[in-house]
């Protein structure tokens, strides 16, 4: 009997699933398998929270294999060599996994490629890494002449949202797998439980229904403050729901706009899916940006680097109350509201004038949405040394932005309780609060409370002329 095996990596779903699709379609017996890879569980950026995440997601994606009566083989080892004693145990004939445009995983699928049947799909993406190019068939480098591409080609419909058969084949009966590991767990700090049916469940409540929050979404999205956002990234990053998916949601959600305030919160969130695609383009054609910045004139920049000022930074006491309430939430919840990434990268780069690459690794230890590809486009916007980048002379006041996307103080309270009581006219600047107000909040200033690691006018000047000396 024909035997395929349909190799799970950052698709763990079974709706919308081209490569299971296609697996099926090949006929015979499916042996889903994922493999624990000791190459990216003990890398140097790991989390354990996103580890973590990762096994929930693993136990879900069984049972809902299970009731269908299938179940997933999960084994432990280098890809390579682990799928190639799966071919044998099970004299499968062809390997189909989802398609990956992170260099490592594009190594490592040639490797496998080389010696096994294997035969990638799209899913990832809505439009695969290497299809949207200009018309000289080079990779588009700007943000926007790259979502008018995106936007012209096909869009997905109702008809590709693929639903699984109710029963699938079962696994060849013999094959050894191993259970999902319990360690590391996920922290009940993290709000995010894994798995399609929660996905689904989020997308749904987020884009769809007249009083859907997708309505709102460009004026609210940027407010700390509020749960004015998706909170998807995690699903969209280990693929318990699809980007076509989550497309179309979008689309859907801009056709049935009552306003034009509604059709623009939907275009604002598709042009967030977007970006996201647009950021792994990036990394597909140009990998070496995981290494160093994207503008080959701004790779000399005299870093100060002080070592006592980045752990202030990553244990959220810089003074800055908007800075370290955003750390803490990272740090405790393994998540952070965009405009708070924007605003704590911002102050490391640009105010301690430490490395981007510092911070980009210290995200990627924490963050449960972790993503290279996002997360590196991300810290290169803020530096000002990336593709569509912000000009390096644009720096975030941490004051100005804490008043301005968290105008009443809730999330700084929440996350920053020694604050807790200091009157809002002194919340985002407490060092400017007087003794008296102080001992009344209960709050002395550099005892309670740390004062500013700098002064932000003073380092915005120090950084812009370290940016004229390295560029």
């Amino acid at each position: 009997m024909t035997t395929v095996i349909w190799w799970v990596r950052r698709d763990l779903r079974l709706r919308d699933n081209y490569a299971l699709r296609a697996a099926l379609a090949h006929g015979g017996r499916l042996v889903p398998v994922f493999v624990l890879d000791p190459a990216l569980l003990s890398a140097p950026d790991v989390s354990d929270k996103r580890v973590a995440f990762l096994f929930g997601g693993l136990r879900g994606l069984d049972a809902d294999l299970r009731a269908r009566g299938s179940r997933l083989i999960v084994r432990r080892g280098e890809p390579l060599a682990e799928l190639t004693r799966l071919v044998a145990e099970t004299g499968a004939q062809a390997l189909y996994a989802e398609a990956d445009p992170w260099p490592y995983g594009r190594r490592r699928d040639a490797a496998v490629a080389a010696r096994l049947p294997l035969r990638l799909m799209p899913g990832l993406t809505v439009h695969p890494s290497d299809v949207i190019l200009k018309a000289d068939r080079t990779p588009y480098t700007v943000f926007t002449p790259f979502s008018r591409a995106w936007k012209a080609l096909p869009q997905p419909t109702p008809s590709q949202l693929w639903t699984p058969p109710e029963h699938l084949p079962a696994v060849p009966e013999g094959l050894d797998s191993l259970s999902v590991p319990d360690d590391p767990a996920l922290p009940a700090q993290v709000p995010f439980p894994p798995g399609e049916a929660e996905a689904l469940r989020r997308l749904q409540a987020f884009a769809q229904g007249a009083d859907a929050p997708i309505a709102r979404y460009a004026d609210a999205r940027n407010r700390m403050d509020l749960d004015a956002t998706s909170r998807l990234s995690p699903y969209l990053r280990f693929g318990m729901v699809s980007a076509n998916r989550a497309a179309l949601a979008a689309l859907q959600a801009m056709e049935k706009a009552s306003d034009p305030t509604a059709r623009k919160g939907a275009e604002t969130w598709l042009n967030e899916l977007i970006w996201r695609e647009f950021y792994m383009a990036i990394l597909y054609h140009y990998p070496f940006v995981l290494e160093q910045a994207f503008q080959e004139s701004l790779r000399d920049i005299p870093w100060r680097n002080n070592e006592a000022e980045f752990a202030a930074w990553c244990e959220g006491r810089t003074g800055y109350p908007v800075v370290d309430a955003a750390m803490r939430q990272l740090v405790a919840t393994g998540w952070m509201h965009n405009r708070a990434r924007m605003i704590v990268a911002s102050f490391l780069v640009k105010d301690l004038l430490v490395d981007w690459r510092w911070g980009e690794r210290f995200f990627m230890q924490h963050l449960v949405d972790g993503d290279p590809a996002a997360n590196n486009g991300g810290w290169q916007w803020t530096a000002g040394v990336g593709t569509d980048a912000a000009p390096y002379f644009r720096v975030f006041n941490p004051s100005l932005q804490g008043a301005k996307f968290d105008p009443e103080g809730a999330y700084v309270r929440q996350w920053v309780p020694e604050l807790a009581n200091v009157p809002l006219q002194y919340l985002h600047e407490p060092w400017r609060m007087p003794l008296s107000e102080q001992i009344k909040a209960g709050c002395r200033i550099g005892r309670d409370y740390p004062l500013p690691l700098v002064d932000h006018a003073l380092a915005r000047e120090r950084t812009l002329a370290a940016y004229r000396r390295g560029s």
